[in-house]
């Protein structure tokens, strides 16, 4: 297996002249966040939470913020946002569909409704369509073993999927 690797010291961040974290949000997260930690990178979770909630995803340049803000290191923040699959650091679609590939999910047909998605909406994993309305993801665990397979859809679990199920959820939203 050979790694890929980027030109960090080179790659160009892609900034707005508005600042993400305005100053409303850090007054907010000064006031409301941050006493609740004893440490500024305590807080880094709840205020990427927010961050997310806010435009959808973490933007690179609001990592920068951010990390000014906490006072660490931006690499930090790097680090917790590739981390988690639960961060975006790209916009994604109006309904985002999380497939659970664990070993239950995998043994009960996961791959079968993550195939019949692909051909579906046209995307692979971790892409949106072009009209922005659904993104599709593999996800390493709901932990609902119980309801396997199972997916979320933006933020409800759905259990004991089939793919004609698959179908009416997707058409419902359409």
């Amino acid at each position: 297996m050979a790694w890929n690797v980027k030109p960090s010291a080179t790659t160009q961040i892609q900034k707005r002249d508005a600042p993400y974290l305005t100053e409303k949000m850090a007054r907010r997260f000064t006031r409301k966040i941050l006493p609740r930690y004893e440490t500024k990178m305590g807080a880094l979770m709840p205020i990427l939470n927010e961050v997310q909630h806010e435009y959808g995803y973490i933007p690179y340049q609001s990592m920068i913020e951010i990390a000014t803000f906490l006072e660490i290191h931006p690499g930090d923040v790097l680090d917790m946002v590739s981390f988690y699959e639960e961060y975006h650091t790209e916009p994604v679609g109006k309904y985002v569909i999380g497939v659970c590939q664990s070993i239950a999910c995998e043994v009960c047909g996961h791959q079968a409704i993550l195939d019949h998605l692909r051909g579906k909406l046209g995307i692979e994993p971790h892409e949106t369509t072009d009209d922005g309305r659904f993104t599709l993801l593999t996800m390493e665990c709901l932990g609902a073993c119980e309801g396997a397979p199972c997916a979320l859809i933006n933020d409800d679990r759905h259990d004991n999927l089939s793919i004609d199920q698959i179908d009416r959820l997707i058409d419902d939203l359409e």
